[in-house]
């Protein structure tokens, strides 16, 4: 993974740079307070500055700064530094800064990394927020509001919702002179289509994430990875681990998905997907990323669920990911009334246009829909395809979680390098999980 690249440069510079990553302060020219009690402007000594970070492409680093600059030309008394850097590299870097209590003050928060970083003292409690009205959630589903509580605690605000889908290319299928899969596709038909990728000198897709993708396949057959109260894996029979993965093992030997090596050098962005750059059939990621990469391949896609059956067992409705403010941060209300711009403002939404997950206050969604191009408004219409398509999600991933989810991704690896059999590998997870989520037992 190349090394987040930091940069100090201005507004206009921002917007044009190809980095993966940076900290950059996006500056005003103003020095105008709002006053908060009346709204009205006025002169101020003191200037306001919040650290922001997030993770993605270069399309969302781009707009996120034009967000920001509409967000400093309505309150010119703030100043907001971003960080940013793609998904892998975004959580390299926030260890170290936790470590250091030094996190940003506003930080993206995936649900999987929650109970990690609100489970030690991390992350600000955020309804007080709410009762004071400083992050308005009148037009938020209660279900949406409480994706983002640990411990019966809210830590973070939803930025949007998505649901797990396959970002297929229509050109690929027509000239390959074959059908565009159904919604109720399988994992056979799945096997089929990379044969017939093969056969035309395509890849079937980068590969399909397995902390994200075997997950799935277990809730299509009735268990869990982890176990309600956190303390073990949720299931015990080994036989899921094994059918999954002799499936996946059979298409990656086959040449279906990318080598692990050349995977290696890939930075996991829209830009450098290799549905996007014309050589794979699929993308196998959330809804919300789909116009993203859409954008990024300059051409029409579509948006399919990930194969079943029993898809609907397995698909539910995810928070794209969240607002959080950091315990270290010295500027608590500003940082809660950042977020509230986030989720609230209509001129904020209309340059995000759901790219963050589809908006959770239902103003803003019906505001967004005349404004949507075609390929937008696919991820609206999924989304609500997969309200009512889907189950239940399953409770926030415990304390431990990302550690066992690293096991998971390297057992996998070896899995695929040969350097150990599926059968030996998968009571090697579920020991070595099991003994990671045991400490979460009181």
């Amino acid at each position: 993974m190349k090394k987040t690249l930091m940069l100090l440069v201005s507004v206009s510079l921002l917007l044009t740079s190809t980095a993966c990553g940076a900290n950059t302060a996006v500056p005003t020219t103003k020095d105008t307070a709002i006053n908060p009690e009346t709204g009205a402007a006025g002169t101020s000594k003191e200037t306001i500055k919040l650290r922001f970070a997030w993770w993605g492409g270069q399309s969302r680093h781009d707009y996120t700064f034009k967000i920001i600059e509409l967000y400093q030309k309505k309150h010119p008394n703030v100043k907001i530094e971003a960080e940013y850097a793609a998904f892998d590299d975004y959580w390299k870097r926030l260890a170290p800064q936790a470590a250091a209590n030094d996190l940003p003050d506003i930080i993206s928060m995936d649900i999987s990394y929650l109970s990690q970083y609100a489970g030690r003292g991390q992350l600000e409690e955020l309804t007080p927020y709410l009762h004071n009205n400083t992050i308005d959630v009148s037009a938020v589903a209660a279900n949406t509001l409480n994706s983002g509580q640990y411990g019966g605690k809210l830590y973070q605000i939803t930025a949007g919702v998505n649901a797990l889908g396959s970002t297929l290319d229509p050109e690929l299928v027509r000239r390959a002179g074959i059908a565009m899969p159904p919604r109720d596709w399988t994992w056979d038909d799945l096997e089929v289509l990379g044969k017939q990728m093969k056969a035309s000198g395509k890849l079937l897709g980068d590969y399909m994430r397995y902390e994200v993708f075997f997950p799935y396949y277990l809730r299509s057959i009735d268990q869990k990875l982890f176990d309600p109260d956190g303390t073990s894996l949720g299931y015990t029979d080994d036989k899921a681990f094994i059918d999954y993965y002799k499936r996946y093992q059979k298409m990656y030997d086959a040449g279906y998905f990318l080598s692990l090596d050349k995977l290696a050098l890939k930075k996991l962005t829209p830009e450098d997907d290799e549905m996007v750059m014309g050589n794979a059939l699929s993308s196998f990621t959330w809804s919300n990323q789909y116009a993203a990469w859409s954008a990024a391949a300059k051409r029409p896609t579509e948006l399919l669920p990930p194969p079943g059956p029993n898809s609907k067992k397995g698909l539910f409705l995810k928070a794209s990911m969240g607002f959080a403010i950091t315990k270290n941060s010295k500027q608590k209300a500003e940082a809660a009334k950042f977020i509230n711009f986030l989720i609230n403002d209509i001129e904020a939404n209309q340059i995000m246009k759901g790219e963050r997950g589809v908006p959770i206050s239902s103003k803003v969604k019906e505001a967004l829909k005349p404004l949507l191009n075609p390929e937008e408004l696919k991820v609206f219409e999924y989304v609500a395809w997969a309200e009512a398509n889907s189950s239940p999600a399953d409770a926030p991933s415990p304390i431990g979680s990302v550690e066992v989810e690293k096991l998971l991704k390297d057992i996998s690896e070896q899995i695929l390098y040969k350097k150990i059999s599926i059968e030996d590998a998968a009571p090697r997870f579920r020991t070595n999980a099991n003994a990671i989520l045991a400490k979460n037992k009181k």
